[in-house]
């Protein structure tokens, strides 16, 4: 693990790394703020996952997270979106919403994307090793969240993984990618055709056939140009009442799909982890 830069901040260390990762077979870039705290002490670690275009340094330079992390003496973990390099292949037409910058946090089956394009694998396995190896992490008090494609991710990543993440929420996430543009050229591209296998990364999917979270809170800008074509939070607020699943999904008067609505109601999501997060 290669330190790209190391600064001072809110009482606290951010940093940004770089390694080669197994799981891409790339080098992977993401960020770590860790507040100031007790030597041998191990703190909470909260995982951010960011959306369609974005790397680390999105939520790093406009999320407004660090005061909150050290209020709260959590850790924020943000890692890139896809693999990067010129070996890795991208939307030949340079679309938006797929390939680099795209992953969709999902293991690729189809080529010529299955080589790299392993997204699911370093979240969810290894880069939390590599965490809990290089930093006073408690891997026993996790938390998740994302925005847009990164809130599908944080909400999937939690629904396939219970027990591991004691708090879980999103920033206008996409709630069922079987059910919008941006999930049905992603999954497709990604896992081919056979809707079968979209299955375990669509949320709404999941809570429908049994998984579940102990608690969930979602915030959505009513004025947020992709609502009604691709996030489609009625669809999450149905599932989770089908389901008897305990959320508490906001709609957000006025705001918008950017990192103004983002960074206005992250300390608000840093509290709410950190009272489920406590020891």
């Amino acid at each position: 693990m290669e330190a790209i830069s190391i600064s001072r901040s809110h009482g606290g260390t951010q940093g940004v790394y770089r390694h080669a990762s197994s799981a891409t077979g790339t080098g992977m870039t993401f960020a770590v703020f860790v507040p100031d705290h007790t030597a041998g002490a191990k703190l909470p670690v909260l995982w951010y996952l960011s959306g369609l275009t974005c790397t680390h340094a999105n939520v790093m330079e406009k999320g407004e997270f660090r005061a909150a992390c050290t209020r709260h003496g959590i850790i924020f973990v943000a890692p890139d979106t896809s693999p990067r390099g010129e070996d890795v292949p991208d939307d030949r037409a340079g679309a938006y919403d797929f390939g680099l910058g795209a992953g969709f946090y999902v293991d690729a089956t189809q080529e010529p994307f299955a080589r790299h394009y392993r997204m699911r694998e370093y979240v969810e396995r290894e880069l939390p090793e590599l965490i809990a190896a290089e930093f006073p992490v408690n891997m026993a008090r996790q938390g998740i969240t994302g925005h847009s494609m990164g809130g599908h991710g944080a909400l999937t990543i939690s629904l396939r993984n219970p027990g591991r993440f004691k708090s879980t929420s999103a920033f206008a996430p996409i709630v069922s990618p079987l059910n919008c543009p941006w999930g049905h050229k992603a999954l497709g591209g990604y896992l081919g055709e056979d809707h079968t296998a979209w299955a375990d990364y669509d949320a709404c999917a999941l809570i429908d056939k049994g998984a579940r979270l102990p608690d969930l809170l979602v915030d959505q800008g009513d004025a947020d140009n992709f609502l009604d074509e691709q996030l489609k939070t009625h669809l999450l607020e149905e599932a989770c009442a089908r389901a008897g699943q305990k959320a508490t999904i906001r709609r957000q008067p006025g705001y918008d799909h950017s990192y103004y609505f983002i960074s206005t109601f992250m300390a608000d999501h840093i509290a709410w982890h950190a009272e489920r997060l406590k020891g």
